[in-house]
């Protein structure tokens, strides 16, 4: 459940325009509620973690993903799936038709509740090249879903360093940068000797042979020069987004 949701029900009920029944009705399945046969499914986590439990498409077929997603938004929450194939986009579009699907990220959302600006400023997307766009747009659409502003700087890899001296002022100006790079995976390192923002650096499997799959990047990454940059695992764009709404997210007054 959402907190500010729960904030709005308790308060309902503090004013006498709910009674504790109705209350108690709206929170009968949390913490969590299984599906039998297909998962157990989290509603609590938005209140423990500042986000909502996101669904894994890997491993699960089409009818399973749409199952977990019909489950998440039955309370009128916005919902993220990841890793999601067409095919089974496919399946869960024909049972969930509110569904709508991000084919390059391979990111499934349902959306009936509007954005809310939850940052306290801009985290920006930055990619070494057109080449790392899936993982870029999968933390786009999961930046997105959590509640922050968001900008992409595409396309400033080292190979032509001038590209990214040109962008600056806006890596100076973000709150957080999600920087993504293949090949070597230096453009973190840079970006971080260029700016005070926090850097968190996403490998990605692009590359020659000799880059194993990004795991050549990876370790670029983890070894980088630069003091203070953080390293999620190859491809992982879900990952990092997380981590920059955390930095990111307003904190209630004390």
């Amino acid at each position: 459940m959402d907190p500010d949701k729960l904030r709005q029900l308790l308060a309902q009920v503090a004013r006498g325009e709910a009674s504790i029944d109705a209350a108690l009705e709206s929170l009968r399945h949390m913490p969590f509620r299984e599906l039998p046969g297909v998962a157990t499914v989290d509603h609590h986590r938005h209140l423990r973690l500042g986000a909502p439990e996101v669904v894994f498409g890997t491993g699960k077929t089409g009818e399973e993903i749409a199952i977990i997603v019909e489950e998440l938004a039955r309370g009128g929450e916005n919902v993220l799936a990841t890793r999601v194939d067409p095919e089974k986009a496919r399946v869960v579009l024909a049972r969930v038709p509110q569904a709508r699907y991000a084919e390059r990220g391979r990111c499934l959302t349902v959306e009936p509740r509007p954005f809310v600006d939850r940052g306290r400023g801009v985290v920006r997307v930055v990619t070494a090249g057109t080449s790392d766009a899936a993982v870029a747009e999968e933390a786009l659409v999961s930046l997105r879903l959590l509640g922050n502003r968001t900008d992409l700087v595409h396309d400033v890899g080292i190979a032509g360093v001038h590209r990214t001296l040109a962008k600056i002022d806006l890596l100076t100006s973000a709150e957080v940068l999600i920087v993504i790079a293949g090949m070597e995976g230096a453009l973190p390192s840079l970006v971080a000797g260029l700016t005070d923002r926090p850097v968190i650096a996403v490998p990605t499997s692009v590359g020659y042979g000799a880059s194993f799959g990004g795991l050549a990047a990876l370790l670029g990454m983890l070894t980088s020069c630069a003091a203070g940059v953080s390293v999620v695992n190859i491809d992982n764009g879900f990952g990092a987004a997380v981590a920059a709404s955390h930095i990111n997210r307003k904190r209630d007054p004390e």
